[in-house]
């Protein structure tokens, strides 16, 4: 793995135009560290190597925005037992300008997400944390805004694939009922509007708009389905307020084949312990809904650099409430939060929060294994970054109603940069009845992280890094649990060598024995 990773790099550097190289910046590099976590509590001392193989790059031209870093980690155990001998940790964004109007997206990540919303919390350190698979996620397609005399038009195609691994073990008792997991899934989501801004034909502006999502889910042979239309109309109050509204229709449908049952009537389980599928089952209605929706709010622009917007409205059988907030201090300064509220499944929101990062981001680093977690900083002030944490309560198969907001916020100042994101995310499942999938029917979590890169000298940096998580919920034998860790580091740089230390504590809270530990890392990175 560690000399395809390589190659991988050296071969995106060969394709890039001549133009474009000479604004690009693509490194990729090889490194060794030594890793020794101690039990606080009382249990074992484990110690390891850890191997790891990585790029870090990004294209700057008029035409082409891309950002990627990625790391591969290998892990030989000395003393004790790992959770994971292995992981992907990786972000990439592209924005590439094809046509005038034209632009095509894509996007991938490669991180941690908790298996079991019943075990343990989602910390820092990877390798011996349990309750963690690998999820991977990746979206493409085009984009197209451009104008048909006083009108505008948009629209867009996004092609998803999320793919989660078995995992390690979640840490639950045996006894108590299973709950299924989340295996990949395919979708493809359309959308396109029309309309006139304010101003342009009329005092308000005016805009229809439709789209579709089609899905398809391994586990138990899940599909989803929504199509919905719309009409929008925003009518200026004052030089920097407008009332908007808009009123549609749309259906939602989820339908799944019932899981294969046993002598005792239990789930029959495959090796991954994913639920079998019988196939001779019919495929039963989990959720479906027709009918119309609608919203109202507020939108407030007083500058370039502030825009809020708030909603409220009815949709899906109940009152819904969305809304967003950006602000930017300065290039490399801003907040971005966002209230969402929606009938989606799990690769869904994962792709969604992907396709909503921004093309620059900060790399983090961490050392142990846990660049891509909750929430991604943005290096501008105007695209402050997002948090994609509000799946990771568990790998759910099913779908369900995600309500929740996150916070981004990051500054920068010369060498010196902060950020701080975090959010809550609740989810209400939608099963059908008859389909013994043995789930609960919700979930929530609270997530939070903050970061700070400083220089230390010339060659120095100090980084440091925080998390919390909280997680709770009705399913069978389900504990709130919280979860926290803190490290910090320090890395020299001696040419294309760079040398770290890193220190770190990482512990869980919960009904039942705490859990926490020291971890402390040395290591050496080499650059090509």
């Amino acid at each position: 793995m560690i000399r395809r990773a390589i190659v991988l790099a050296v071969c995106a550097a060969a394709i890039v135009p001549a133009a474009a190289q000479r604004r690009a910046s693509i490194t990729p590099y090889l490194e060794v560290s030594q890793v020794a976590t101690a039990e606080l509590n009382g249990g074992e001392t484990l110690t390891y190597s850890q191997l790891g193989a990585g790029v870090d790059g990004s294209i700057r031209t008029r035409r082409m925005q891309v950002q990627l870093s990625y790391q591969y980690q290998h892990r030989v155990t000395e003393k004790g037992s790992l959770q994971s001998g292995d992981s992907h940790n990786g972000l990439a964004q592209a924005r590439i300008a094809a046509a005038r109007g034209l632009t095509l997206e894509a996007g991938a990540v490669a991180t941690r997400t908790r298996t079991d919303a019943r075990g343990d919390a989602l910390t820092g350190n990877v390798a011996t944390a349990r309750n963690l698979s690998q999820l991977y996620s990746g979206y493409a397609g085009p984009k197209l805004d451009t104008g048909m005399g006083p009108l505008f038009v948009q629209g867009a195609y996004r092609f998803g694939f999320t793919k989660v691994d078995d995992g390690a073990a979640s840490g639950v008792p045996a006894a108590l009922p299973r709950v299924d997991r989340f295996d990949h899934s395919t979708s493809h989501a359309v959308n396109a509007s029309i309309g006139t801004k304010p101003g342009a034909v009329l005092p308000i502006g005016l805009s229809l708009s439709g789209g579709l999502v089609r899905e398809r889910a391994s586990q138990l042979d899940q599909r989803f389905a929504s199509s919905s239309g719309r009409g929008d109309a925003i009518a200026p109050v004052t030089r920097t307020i407008a009332l908007v509204g808009g009123v549609g229709y749309e259906t939602i449908s989820v339908r799944q084949r019932d899981p294969l049952l046993d002598a005792s009537g239990r789930p029959v389980v495959d090796g991954a312990g994913r639920f079998a599928t019988d196939a001779a089952s019919p495929l039963r209605l989990a959720y479906d809904f027709g009918g119309l929706f609608w919203d109202g709010g507020v939108s407030w622009r007083p500058s370039r650099r502030t825009a809020l917007e708030v909603r409220i409205g009815r949709r899906y059988g109940a009152m819904r409430y969305t809304g967003s907030f950006t602000y930017q201090r300065n290039s490399g300064s801003g907040i971005q939060v966002a209230v969402y509220d929606t009938v989606e499944t799990y690769g869904q929101q994962v792709g969604g929060s992907l396709a909503a990062l921004p093309v620059g981001f900060v790399t983090t680093g961490d050392p142990f294994g846990a660049q891509a977690g909750a929430c991604i900083y943005g290096t501008s002030g105007a695209a402050a970054g997002g948090c994609i944490a509000g799946a990771f309560s568990s790998a759910a198969t099913a779908a369900y109603r995600g309500r929740g907001v996150t916070a981004n916020t990051v500054w920068s100042r010369g060498t010196t940069r902060f950020g701080l994101g975090g959010g809550f995310a609740r989810r209400d499942f939608l099963t059908p009845v008859a389909a013994n999938v043995g789930g609960g029917s919700w979930d929530e979590s609270f997530y939070a992280q903050a970061f700070a890169a400083l220089a230390a000298g010339r060659d120095g940096t100090i980084g440091v890094d925080l998390l919390a998580s909280y997680y709770d919920g009705d399913i069978p034998g389900s504990i709130a649990v919280l979860g926290w860790g803190a490290n910090t580091a320090y890395t020299r740089r001696l040419g294309q060598l760079s040398l770290t230390a890193t220190a770190g504590v990482y512990g869980s809270l919960r009904d039942g024995p705490d859990q926490a530990s020291a971890q402390a890392l040395i290591g050496a990175r080499y650059g090509f």
